[in-house]
């Protein structure tokens, strides 16, 4: 996906059907006052496989209500459609962060209720995450790779945007995300002209695009997806590139030449949200509950390589495990968030800065 949508939104639209679940005998917080059935919006691959291991078989487990995922691809669009419709598909849908605030104006999303949550859990969970209408259970990053063939450690690598940038320096072809759906390298760009990283928003897009008139000759590649990056870097067809740290650390560990940059990392979430209007609200607010646990959140982050929100999954994390992930406490400093409140905000034309980074793209790169 491109980083304002989610990133697993990369599977075919699929319908599915839900058995009814049993009513569990096990004992356990969160439990369902009777079995019933739970529709949870992910893919499969391997985030799929994490979350059905970290999250839904424990759910399933501790309450009895049989949970069937549905693979579709919820667009801002189409929740808007079934919550109109009253036609609500999935209760629990995973949304790309710049997608919460304006379905929530909109009235879209249920409230999470966290009133059920355990004390510790909430006071070891940043605020946001914690978001009135969305929970981000994990966090990932923006991060620039390199070939280790083209920049072995005894020759100079590039360590900045700025460097990226740098092709004199560090010559080598690059690749970077598209900005076909309003996400890009937009603050990427930015950091390369010289912007404090403390100091982005907001963004100056003209200033974006002509810091990318300067590295789009050597650009071979504007990539749309995950799959796709890590194709790209799986076939030597760029020699740096910015990729979701996630793809870039799965190449790492199948041995490929491949190593990932931390320094000036943008940090990203994407929220689990309740369509308003889902036929099963209490069970969605109880399998939030369970996926905001850090004993759930540590699993997870082993199985996939994502960083937890819930500071406590770190007690638990292994250390070669938790260097991995975005949201290590020494990564923090080179580290900075993406700012969803920005690309929801409306201008005096009625258009999103996510929509007017969208047209911009599409006439820039023509």
């Amino acid at each position: 996906m491109s980083i304002l949508i989610n990133r697993r939104h990369l599977m075919q639209a699929t319908s599915s059907v839900i058995a009814v679940g049993a009513l569990s005998s096990a004992s356990g917080r969160a439990r369902a006052e009777s079995a019933g059935e739970l529709k949870v919006n992910m893919s499969g691959g391997n985030w799929g496989d994490a979350v059905m291991e970290a999250y839904v078989k424990p759910f399933e487990a501790e309450t009895g209500v049989k949970v069937t995922p549905v693979k579709a691809d919820f667009s801002s669009t189409q929740i808007a459609m079934i919550v109109d419709t009253k036609n609500v598909s999935a209760d629990i849908v995973n949304l790309g962060q710049t997608n919460v605030d304006p379905l929530t104006a909109k009235g879209y999303l249920e409230q999470i209720d966290y009133s059920i949550w355990k004390k510790d859990e909430l006071e070891a969970t940043p605020d946001y995450a914690k978001q009135p209408n969305g929970f981000a259970s994990y966090v990932y990053s923006m991060n620039m790779a390199w070939n280790t063939k083209k920049f072995p450690a005894e020759k100079p690598r590039p360590n900045t945007w700025a460097e990226f940038w740098d092709v004199g320096k560090f010559p080598g072809t690059r690749s970077l995300n598209s900005g076909e759906g309003g996400g890009g390298p937009w603050e990427e760009a930015l950091l390369a002209d010289g912007v404090p990283m403390d100091q982005l928003y907001p963004l100056d897009i003209d200033r974006i695009f002509a810091s990318l008139d300067k590295i789009k000759p050597h650009v071979r590649k504007w990539w749309t997806s995950g799959s796709e990056v890590l194709q790209i870097m799986r076939d030597n067809i760029a020699d740096v590139v910015e990729s979701y740290d996630g793809r870039i650390l799965s190449l790492i560990d199948e041995g490929g030449p491949i190593e990932i940059n931390r320094n000036q990392a943008k940090l990203t979430t994407d929220y689990w949200c309740i369509p308003k209007g889902s036929p099963n609200g209490q069970n969605a607010q109880k399998f939030i509950e369970l996926i905001g646990r850090a004993d759930r959140q540590a699993e997870f982050a082993d199985l996939i390589g994502q960083g937890p929100t819930n500071r406590n999954a770190y007690k638990t994390i292994p250390d070669n495990v938790a260097r991995k992930l975005a949201s290590h406490p020494d990564y923090a400093a080179s580290s900075f968030p993406l700012n969803a409140k920005w690309y929801a905000e409306v201008g005096s034309d009625g258009k999103s800065n996510k929509e007017r980074l969208s047209q911009r793209w599409n006439e820039w790169i023509l």
